[in-house]
């Protein structure tokens, strides 16, 4: 690894055989202490001589998304073949790059075993996949099924499947192709609930910081079981096609509706849609699409309804108008440098307008 060959890395110049060094170096190398001080002081100088070039601290995780999408897209609609396992563990690499205030790039190869008795199915060959703020993730399994994944969303899964059934565990949200496997069910774990399926397209939205986790099914058939404090799992029933269901685990409701699906499922073709739903709903959505906080102070406010479609719209486009259509208005807060030399997330107020 040297000098010149990381510079073209962090520039997206390599050329195939050039990036495959780099990532042999991350793989085999980079958890030495005698690599990571070369790293750091590698990048220092980097930093120093190629200023303009190069990202600061506050925007080298722009970069780092673009090299993950990319790669992504790479192997966006290729076949499954075992070369695919490259892309995915180099996928992995780039998805928990680390950014101190001299960012590097470090390469954890060893699994943290998990508490919660979800993971406790997969193996210790499983692998995991962030899609970072920014851009969509694509996977293809061993068995031919794919997954579209969301902004922030991660994904465990095995290299292959073995067993009876095959098993996935999903944090966040994911667009779903299965292959059809009568002998094997494929299931997605989420925290709270536990969607099975034989062949069949649906989404699920199960982000952790949200108390709902919701499923949308396209074509095909998939039951849902929901897990009990004692870890036991209990059975909500089958969905059919076009049916959508949210199921909330503090109290344990269920909600059902059926026909319209277009905007559960639109963020995959980079699609925003708002069908009468409430300015909370509305902002909840474009903090996570856009990585950004966003506060309502007024409580009427919170109630305002819109019905919209966005297409690849900037933030500030949409929040224009938003404040065109209804009585409020929005103000940004300056981000403030954290004490290890990163950046505060960027934060909108929307207010009532008088």
């Amino acid at each position: 690894m040297t000098k010149e060959l990381l510079i073209k890395f962090l520039n997206d110049h390599c050329t195939d055989e050039e990036l495959k060094q780099v990532v042999q170096w991350i793989k085999e190398d980079s958890l030495s202490s005698g690599s990571k001080e070369w790293g750091y002081g590698e990048w220092e100088s980097i930093e120093y001589q190629e200023n303009e070039n190069l990202p600061d601290d506050e925007t080298f995780q722009s970069l780092l998304d673009r090299v993950h999408h990319k790669i992504n897209i790479a192997n966006y609609n290729k076949p499954y073949k075992p070369a695919v396992l490259f892309t995915t563990w180099l996928t992995r690499a780039a998805a928990i790059l680390l950014v101190p205030v001299l960012a590097f790039l470090i390469y954890t190869l060893s699994q943290v075993p998990a508490n919660n008795s979800q993971y406790s199915d997969l193996t210790i060959d499983s692998l995991e996949i962030v899609a970072p703020t920014g851009s969509k993730t694509f996977i293809q399994f061993s068995d031919g099924s794919e997954v579209f994944l969301n902004h922030g969303s991660k994904l465990k899964y095995p290299q292959k499947f073995t067993g009876n059934t095959r098993e996935v565990i999903l944090t966040g949200e994911g667009y779903f192709k299965i292959s059809h496997n009568p002998e094997k069910p494929f299931i997605v774990k989420t925290k709270n609930l536990d969607i099975k399926a034989l062949g069949t397209t649906f989404n699920v939205h199960a982000y952790p910081d949200e108390n709902i986790v919701a499923t949308t099914l396209i074509e095909g058939k998939v039951m849902l079981e929901r897990k009990t404090y004692s870890q036991r799992k209990q059975t909500i029933g089958a969905m059919v096609p076009g049916q959508h269901v949210s199921y909330k685990p503090g109290t344990g409701e269920v909600f059902s509706s059926k026909g319209d699906i277009e905007k559960y499922i639109s963020w995959k073709d980079g699609k925003l849609i708002f069908k009468r739903d409430s300015l909370v709903q509305i902002a909840d959505r474009l903090s996570r699409w856009y990585s950004v906080d966003i506060e309502i102070t007024d409580e009427a406010a919170k109630e305002f309804t819109y019905t919209a479609t966005f297409v690849d719209e900037p933030l500030f486009h949409i929040l224009a108008l938003l404040k065109d259509a209804a009585p409020i208005d929005y103000r940004q807060i300056p981000r403030k440098q954290l004490p290890d030399g990163t950046f505060s997330k960027q934060k909108i107020i929307i207010e009532k307008r008088n």
